[in-house]
């Protein structure tokens, strides 16, 4: 195969299973900590306005299905590329970030969650799943 059509679907690739990973986290988080009573979490107008009603434990997933997403996404963006396979892996986490940093701005979290979130849910977790995708080829 082509390296340049192998290296456009790593990207694709990590994206596409890392917003798998990230969706499925959320979408089983309600089950395993359940939202607080009233909470509607399926518009982001309804999380804006319930937002205050959080604790800390409600932040767990949010949390996990970014770092996991981005994770898994890098992994697999690295195993596929056919050159610099950290360059691709990194890419698959500055995407994710991006949507991190989108989130952010949409959504009124606290200040403490987003920068954790920021900080420690992308760049470190595509750096770890591009090294773990070099090291076990």
């Amino acid at each position: 195969m082509n390296s340049t059509v192998k290296n456009i679907l790593a990207i694709v690739a990590g994206l596409v299973a890392g917003s798998i990973v990230n969706m499925a986290l959320i979408t089983i988080s309600g089950s395993v900590i359940p939202l607080p009573e009233g909470v509607d979490n399926t518009t982001t107008e309804g999380l804006k306005e319930s937002m205050h009603l959080f604790q800390p434990r409600h932040f767990i997933f949010p949390f996990l299905a970014h770092a996991m997403g981005t994770f898994v996404g890098a992994l697999i963006a690295a195993k596929i590329a056919a050159t610099s396979k950290m360059t691709f892996a990194m890419a698959i986490g500055v995407l994710f970030l991006i949507g991190g940093i989108a989130s952010v701005i949409m959504l009124p979290a606290p200040t403490w969650f987003s920068i954790l979130d920021i900080v420690g849910a992308y760049i470190p977790m595509a750096y770890i799943g591009g090294k773990l995708a070099i090291m076990y080829k």
